[in-house]
């Protein structure tokens, strides 16, 4: 099966070099395309025999399974110029939050997926949320999930939890990254140790965590119980937390959603 990636920007190259190092698929598997043909150009030049396509087109003759990496903005452009040759019996891939199965059924004949990656599948890490439209057959989905495995943990989830899913699941290590960030700069500027040092300090603490609410059996509420004792140095900060971040989390969520239902109008409006 020949697999197919439109748009080689940030996550379609994530994706791409993942399925590769983890030996999903072999560079000879994939045809790549995208709207600057030197970025395809460049990770063609990093994977040898990754085929670069001249055009969409030749990307959608060529693949059974394709990956739509593109932005919301730049949706119309790409199914104007697939649509006509596009297949009932092939399957297309969305990995955009805004754009909906439902839009996608209605542009085009194929089987559709959405999926929403993140930044940790570079590492094989983190969930993949997947979601599917009736058109799927269950060995449609099969293909698809057994290929997520390798770079993640593939998780069905309802298309109307997709904001909320992909604030933990995507934009999640970016807000923790800084939450890390701010913790370290402030250890630098109350003690002065070593930027070096702090940086290692809570980057090994973080996956050490992840591991722990992983692997290790434990949700976010044990780990707290575990490691603070009552009256101690981490109770009195998680004490300190609670009140100084009292409705942070509900702003930051309604800000996200915001954002999102922004995007679905627009991408609405181009169609």
């Amino acid at each position: 099966m020949k697999i197919g990636f439109i748009g080689t920007g940030s996550m379609g190259s994530i994706l791409i070099d993942a399925f590769i190092h983890s030996g999903a698929l072999l560079p000879t598997d994939m045809v790549i395309s995208n709207r600057t043909i030197d970025k395809a150009k460049q990770l063609a030049d990093k994977h040898t025999g990754l085929e670069v396509a001249k055009s969409n087109i030749e990307v959608m003759l060529k693949c059974d399974l394709i990956f739509l990496c593109v932005k919301p903005k730049e949706y119309k452009n790409v199914i104007d110029e697939i649509r006509t040759i596009s297949l009932d019996s092939q399957i297309i891939v969305s990995i955009t939050s805004a754009v909906l199965i439902e839009h996608l059924e209605e542009w085009l004949p194929c089987k559709i997926a959405k999926v929403i990656p993140s930044i940790t599948n570079y590492v094989r890490s983190g969930a993949t949320l997947c979601m599917y439209s009736e058109r799927m057959l269950e060995e449609d989905v099969r293909v698809i999930e057994d290929l997520l495995a390798y770079i993640s943990k593939p998780l069905r989830v309802d298309e109307a939890y997709t904001r909320i899913c992909s604030d933990i699941s995507s934009c999640g290590p970016a807000f923790m990254a800084f939450f890390l960030q701010k913790f370290i700069d402030a250890a630098i500027l109350k003690t002065g140790i070593s930027r070096e040092l702090a940086t290692e300090l809570a980057s090994e603490m973080l996956y050490g965590t992840g591991m722990l609410l992983t692997s290790g059996g434990m949700d976010p509420t044990t780990l707290q119980q575990k490691v603070s004792v009552p009256g101690g140095i981490t109770a009195e900060g998680l004490s300190m937390m609670e009140n100084e971040l009292d409705g942070m989390f509900i702003e930051l969520v309604h800000t996200t959603h915001a954002k999102y239902e922004e995007e679905l109008a627009k991408v609405k409006s181009l169609f």
